[in-house]
């Protein structure tokens, strides 16, 4: 009788399981404590990475998941969860995991470990056909494992960070294309396909490639044109300078060693607007600690170095923080005095308001918008 109970139960669990869509975890659920009920249901773990502003996260939410035919899919072979990746504990794992689009959907094996990934909304059907190659390809972990081995051929690497880049893997994916250019650094922009695999997949300012690049661009700017090497080397540069602030138990902290090593090299490549990653690093640790005497210093600093310009928008979105009511009234009238001195400057003529940022023209010149802001900062409404 007990036998029978027991049975029918589970089987009552089963059909209870078949009838809705995914079963997700509770809310705050980590993937430590996935992994553990992961190995004792012999499962695999289904991570849904979303943001409280991403559209297609919602939409899956709303749409695919609560579906019958999802939910009979994936409860019996997942452990579902749903990570919030700007929350106290998403935001750390988020940038363990390097996860740069919403929503990006996980999938490990019962010990966390990564089996692969796929991006951006999907209708049900497809959902679930994605779902099951990503989770019965074991291509990844195969070509990981004789990379760690030191497998170096050329043939291996170049169809090792295919699928680095198809999962979005990037910080793996430029150790791989470090190895295919180590020893091309003077050569490699002759070559249409290693110029494309710098572009892509070289995000360490510290990689040979980048280094040469960086202090010798004529041949690379002869091939592709000055721009897209001067957008490379922008962004590779912005991208570690972001990434020396840590974030974790609601606390920003600026990874000291990192920011010494940084400087050595902005140093070291000669860049003419060095100071320009020094003190946006510190302005946007400062943002984070909400340090505004330390913020509002930095600005200055900034404004007043020759060698840097930074235009109407940027002290717009500088002046963002103090639009809180609740901002200490003596940093917004340092914020505005920051913004009227500019005004002045553009009255005078010694600096042209802006019209337009990129191809994308503006409602109104910049020296209106940075009214307006001053106006906001005094609590006056449109028009007062």
């Amino acid at each position: 009788m007990k036998r029978l109970s027991t049975t029918l139960l589970t089987l009552l669990v089963a059909i209870v399981a078949m009838a809705q869509g995914v079963v997700f975890e509770p809310e705050g659920t980590t993937l430590e404590q996935a992994s553990a009920k992961a190995k004792a249901e012999n499962k695999l773990i289904f991570l849904d990475c979303y943001t409280q502003w991403c559209g297609p996260c919602k939409k899956m939410s709303k749409e695919v998941f609560p579906q019958e035919s999802v939910g009979a899919f994936m409860n019996p072979k997942f452990v579902s969860i749903k990570i919030d990746m700007e929350g106290e504990y998403g935001a750390p794992l988020a940038k363990k995991l390097q996860i740069q689009a919403y929503p990006t959907f996980v999938i490990f094996n019962a010990d966390a470990q990564e089996v692969s990934r796929f991006l951006g909304y999907h209708a049900a059907d497809e959902f679930i056909k994605v779902v099951t190659e990503k989770s019965t390809d074991n291509s990844s972990s195969t070509l990981e494992t004789r990379w760690k081995a030191g497998d170096r051929d050329p043939q291996f690497l170049m169809e090792y960070l295919q699928t680095l880049t198809a999962s979005y893997k990037g910080d793996e994916a430029n150790d791989v294309a470090e190895a295919i250019l180590e020893g091309k650094e003077e050569t490699f922009a002759a070559d249409s396909t290693l110029r494309q695999i710098f572009f892509r997949n070289i995000n360490n300012p510290f990689a040979k490639s980048f280094v040469y690049t960086a202090q010798h661009p004529e041949a690379l700017q002869a091939a592709v044109g000055p721009m897209p090497v001067q957008m490379k080397i922008q962004n590779v540069l912005g991208n570690f300078q972001r990434q020396m602030i840590n974030e974790a138990d609601g606390k920003a902290t600026l990874d000291e060693d990192a920011f010494g090593h940084f400087q050595a090299l902005l140093a070291v490549l000669g860049i003419d607007n060095a100071d320009h990653y020094r003190l946006s690093t510190l302005i946007t640790l400062a943002e984070k600690q909400k340090n505004y005497d330390a913020y509002l210093s930095y600005i200055r600093e900034y404004l007043n170095n020759p060698n840097l310009n930074a235009d109407d928008m940027q002290l717009a979105n500088w002046a963002r923080p103090f639009a809180d009511p609740n901002a200490e009234q003596k940093f917004k009238e340092q914020m505005k005095d920051i913004l009227q001195q500019r005004i002045a400057e553009i009255k005078s003529g010694k600096r042209k308001a802006q019209r337009k940022i990129g191809n994308m023209m503006l409602s109104r010149p910049t020296d209106e918008l940075l009214e307006m802001i001053v106006n906001a900062l005094d609590g006056k409404m449109p028009g007062q």
